[in-house]
This record gives C-alpha cells, sequence and structure tokens, in this order.
C-alpha cells in the first residue's frame, strides 16, 4: 500500500505536469510533514520548480496550491510560508489510511530484496568478562540485524571470539600461578567473570614487577619487556602456537568457562548468533592470504621477513600484516575471518558492529582485502559505536579491573525496576513469578531501550535511574503505554466493522494516523542508515501521541458507534506498531505493570 506522503507525490508530480506542461523529474518533489508552528499536514518545498514557473517563490507556491484544491480531492486548503506550500488534507485521507492500515498484513514488512548480510556484534576477548560496552555493541548489532530482516533482507548475526593471543596467556598464566586449582564452581562465580580476575591479577603483578625494576634503575620500556611475567606470557604464547599440549588443554579450559559465562549472559540478553568464529581457527587463514597477497604483489616483505600492505596512495600508511617471527597480529585473523564468512555465506554486505576506536582498522582490513581482488570487500561495512560513560564520568577499564560489568548493571536495573513498580503499588494482583518476568521485561527493557535511542555513533551517558522512569523518553513509558492499550482493548466488548469509519477526525486522531502512516518510511530509513534509534524514536514519539488522544478523547465511552470502532482500531494499530517496533529492537513488552 501506498503511504499518505506517496500519494500525495504523484498528485503533486501530475499536478506540475499540468501547469508548467512540462515532464517533471520525481526526485525534485520534496514532501515533509508540516511543523507543528504552522498550519497545514504536509509541506511542499516550491524551490527546485522557480525556474520552471519563472516567478518568486511566494508566487509559485500560491499558483500550485490554487491547482491542487482545484483538480485533487486530496487537498482542501493551503497556506504559503516563503518558498514553502502547506497543504492541508481531506480527512476522508486519514480515516481511509486507517483503514487499510488495519487491514493489511504484516504491515511495514517489506518483501525479500534476494539481498545477504551478515551482522557480526560482540566479539569479546576470553579473557574478559562482557563489559557495558559490549552491551551497546550486542544491542546495536541485535536491533540492526532485525531490521535488516523486516526491511527484506537474509541476515547472518555472527560473533568473533578473539580466543588467542598474549593477552589469553596472560589470564592463563595468572590462574597457574595464584590459582591453586580454583574453578568457577569452587569459588561460586560465573565462568567469564572468574577468569577475567586473572587478567586483573595478570596486570596488578605485572605492574609490581615493572615498577620494582624502574625503581632499580632500568628505564621503563625496557622493564615492561624484561619483566618476568611478561616473558613467561610471551613464552606461552610461543608454546600455544607450537601446539604445546599442556598449554592447549589449559587454554581450552579457560576458554570453556568463559564461553559457559558468556551463554548465560546472552540468554538474558535475548542474543542468538547463527555461527560464532574463532580467532584461532581463522589466523591460519589470515596468514594463507598475506603470503597470496605477497606472491600477487598487493602486499610485501621487509627484510626481516614481516609482510606488510603500503596503504599511502589511499590516504593512510603502511600496514603491518605478518610479524618477522611469522606470528599474526589482529588484522590477519581479520582477514581469514573474512574470507571464512564470505565462503559461508557469499553476502552482498557485511556488517561489522564494532566501536569507534576501531575506524582505521576497518579501513585498513576493506583496503587489504580490495587490493588482494576480493570483490567481497566492497561489501564491508563497519558500523561504528560510540562510547558509553555512566553519570559522573566512569569509564570502561577491564584492565585496572574497574570495568562496568553487563551482567551487574543488569542485575541493578532490574532491582530498580521492581522497586519503581512495587511503589505503584498495580502489580498486588500478580504472583512472585510474575512479577519477577515483569521486574526483568521492565529492567532489560529499560537499558536496552536506553541505549538504542541514541544513534550509534554517538558518545552516550547511561543513567540507570533515569532509564526506568515511566513519564520520561524510555522504554517502560512505551511499555506502559503498550499495557494501557492492551487492558483497554480487552474491556472493548463490540464486534469491529473494519469497512465502517467517520467522516471526521480529531486533530489527535489524525496526528495519529500520520504516524502510522510513517512506519515503513522510517524503518526504510532505520534499514539504510544501520541505525536503531530511528525505530527507538519512532516508538516513542507513537506513545507520546497515543497517551495525548487517550487523554483528551473519550474511547470506550464515546457514544457514536462509528466514532467508537475507528478509535478502538486506532488503538489496536497503535499497540500493534508498538510491539512491532520494540520486538525489532529486542524489547519485549508485557501486558500489565
Amino acid at each position: 500500500m501506498k503511504s499518505i506522503i506517496e500519494t500525495l507525490h504523484i498528485a503533486v508530480v501530475e499536478s506540475l505536469s499540468q501547469i508548467y506542461n512540462t515532464t517533471i523529474n520525481a526526485s525534485m518533489v520534496n514532501i515533509q510533514p508540516t511543523r507543528k508552528e504552522f498550519e497545514g499536514d504536509y509541506t511542499l518545498v516550491v524551490f527546485p520548480f522557480l525556474k520552471i514557473a519563472k516567478k518568486k517563490p511566494e508566487a509559485t507556491a500560491e499558483e500550485i496550491g490554487n491547482h491542487l484544491t482545484q483538480n485533487t480531492k486530496l487537498i482542501v486548503a493551503f497556506n504559503c510560508v516563503k518558498g514553502f506550500l502547506n497543504l492541508s488534507l481531506n480527512e476522508t485521507v486519514f480515516t481511509k489510511q486507517l483503514q487499510q492500515i488495519a487491514t493489511t498484513a504484516n504491515y511495514g514488512q517489506f518483501k525479500k530484496n534476494g539481498k545477504v548480510a551478515t551482522v557480526e556484534y560482540c566479539g569479546p576477548n576470553t579473557n574478559k568478562a562482557l563489559h557495558f560496552g559490549h552491551f551497546r555493541n550486542m544491542m546495536v548489532g541485535v536491533a540492526t540485524a532485525n531490521i535488516l530482516v523486516a526491511a527484506g533482507y537474509r541476515v547472518h548475526q555472527v560473533n568473533i571470539l578473539n580466543d588467542r593471543g598474549i593477552q589469553i596467556c596472560k589470564s592463563m598464566l595468572a590462574w597457574q600461578k595464584y590459582a591453586y586449582g580454583a574453578t568457577p564452581e569452587s569459588m561460586g562465580k560465573k565462568g567469564d567473570h572468574f577468569v577475567a580476575d586473572y587478567y586483573v591479577k595478570f596486570q596488578r603483578e605485572y605492574k609490581a614487577e615493572v615498577d620494582k625494576l624502574v625503581a632499580d634503575g632500568t628505564d621503563k620500556k625496557t622493564a615492561e619487556a624484561e619483566a618476568p611475567l611478561m616473558q613467561q606470557a610471551r613464552e606461552m604464547l610461543l608454546q600455544w602456537e607450537a601446539g604445546d599440549e599442556v598449554t592447549k588443554s589449559l587454554w581450552q579450559k579457560m576458554n570453556n568457562w568463559v564461553y559457559d559465562g558468556f551463554k548465560k549472559t546472552f540468554k538474558r540478553l535475548g542474543v542468538n548468533f547463527e555461527k560464532e568464529y574463532y580467532e584461532s581457527e581463522t589466523y591460519n587463514l589470515g596468514k594463507e592470504l598475506v603470503q597470496e597477497g605477497v606472491e600477487k604483489g598487493a602486499y610485501y616483505k621487509k627484510e626481516d621477513g614481516s609482510i606488510w600492505v603500503d596503504l599511502t596512495d589511499d590516504g593512510l600508511d603502511e600496514k603491518l600484516l605478518l610479524r618477522s617471527d611469522g606470528t599474526s597480529v589482529y588484522l590477519t585473523q581479520d582477514l581469514g575471518t573474512a574470507h571464512l564468512r564470505y565462503e559461508d555465506f557469499k553476502m552482498d554486505t557485511s556488517i561489522y558492529v564494532v566501536g569507534d576506536e576501531q575506524n582505521y582498522h576497518f579501513k585498513v582490513l576493506k583496503l587489504a582485502l580490495q587490493k588482494l581482488g576480493k570483490k567481497y570487500a566492497d561489501g564491508i561495512y563497519h558500523l561504528s559505536y560510540g562510547m558509553v560513560d555512566l553519570p559522573g564520568g566512569a569509564k570502561m577499564k577491564s584492565r585496572e579491573g574497574t570495568t562496568v560489568d553487563t551482567d551487574d548493571l543488569m542485575d541493578e536495573v532490574v532491582q530498580k525496576a521492581a522497586e519503581a513498580s512495587q511503589e505503584l503499588g498495580k502489580i498486588a494482583d500478580l504472583t512472585e513469578t510474575e512479577k519477577t518476568v515483569l521486574f526483568e521485561q521492565i529492567g532489560i527493557g529499560a537499558m536496552k531501550y536506553y541505549i538504542l535511542k541514541v544513534q550509534p555513533q554517538k558518545r552516550m551517558v547511561f543513567d540507570p535511574a533515569q532509564s526506568i522512569d515511566l513519564v520520561g523518553h524510555t522504554g517502560p513509558f512505551i511499555q506502559y503505554t503498550y499495557t494501557r492499550i492492551h487492558s483497554l482493548l480487552q474491556k472493548a466488548s463490540i464486534d469491529i466493522n473494519t469497512d465502517k469509519y467517520p467522516t471526521n477526525i480529531k486533530a489527535t486522531e489524525k496526528n495519529i494516523v500520520k504516524l502510522l502512516d510513517e512506519y515503513p518510511t522510517k524503518l526504510r530509513a532505520a534499514a539504510k542508515h544501520y541505525d536503531p534509534s530511528e525505530i527507538a524514536n519512532y516508538a516513542y514519539d507513537l506513545a507520546k501521541a497515543f497517551n495525548k488522544f487517550y487523554a483528551e478523547l473519550p474511547i470506550l465511552n464515546e457514544t457514536n458507534e462509528t466514532i467508537k470502532q475507528a478509535r478502538i482500531i486506532l488503538c489496536q494499530q497503535v499497540g500493534r506498531l508498538l510491539q512491532t517496533s520494540m520486538t525489532l529492537l529486542g524489547i519485549s513488552l508485557p501486558n500489565k505493570m
């Protein structure tokens, strides 16, 4: 079905063609909802037609407005503000559009477009628990994948686990030296938290060694390289790469602890990966691609045996691909993973949800693959997101052990949601199990929405207390609006006749129909820009408009049955699109709060 703007667009193109007796390029016609301070429903930008009209903006707008009101039933009035033509539509346009929306199955869902996309997100290291930066990463990844599916793509959600390298060996070495056989089970800790403790322990002990060497007269750079713990960690990495059985066994055991912990967090957040890749399995393929690049002349080898790619002609610099001792760098495994992923999925677009500190890295990855002649490199897109801070400027610093842990913050917000819900006193009839489920829905939903309402590229502050506010720009506000609609519809006892609509419509009702009508456009924009905030803010605007309508007009108490039915249908469609929008964001809506 066509949106109101699309229908209006067609009418304007036809009208312009008739007025000026010429073919009008449809792309010249720009129609937007009229700003609230002006009278009208939709606004046509007149400036592109001034050369054709050979008149001033006001006169051109007047001419177009007169023709539209006289030759189409869509327009009943207009007003001109400089080069902007504000159009007031016949009220039946909105009632008919509501009828179409209500009777269209899967409204707003686009047909399959034949395109394939992979969305990689999370990307944790197996020496750390998931911090709150990972939370933003995962929520952007899940929502982006859902939005692309709704927009017609076939989407594969994937993860890359950074399960090898010097950082992993640090936690392994610390466990060997300081754990005395402790396990997650014996310590009563979640596996990823347990292993992360030993990474922090390594860093503290290592710092003490460096400080002692510096105090004894060694310069800091030398001290950092020669500290016994760092030398032992490097030796462990060489043993791992050489396939030493004891080292590999310890590595596998500790990684399994971490994976068990990750899975619990993923389940709580509703995160599901179709496939998980492991750096330990892709870095050798990356090495092969690097050698292929040398053979093709795309990469070059230095005298020390290290291999590089020269990107100076592309505005970057020279980038190391393989060290002189043959060991890989992060880029090496990313080359291998990208190639393996294309063999798996033959995707048109490969979206990497990774923090903005890696902007340079993904420029290099794309260029390095393009120089190899890999066509799939053209589809690489880095969905960059900004850092998340907490009130007061708290940062995520895993190395120092002061990281803001995702699990802990979820527990905190769910507890705040429980306290706020119980204060309202509207859930006394729920069982304890039902309350537990509800608090989880509100708390986790609040966190997800607070993150997703902000454009990914923007740095942001997450305020746990503000996130659960029932009257602010929050997830719980939208959830509460949905429960209000659900309760209202349960009380509605009439049979709905979707063929019978009133001819008149109030301003608040018209505003909601406009918003319902905008949903496909918002979805299209969110998919095009890989921006879940388009959907998050749409849901808020819709909920806010509904609450204004609910406060101003009778619904179940309306005496005119035709108007009453139309308003109930309006409620149904708002509830339907709130649920659709929030589901795309990975947020569940309770029936009662």
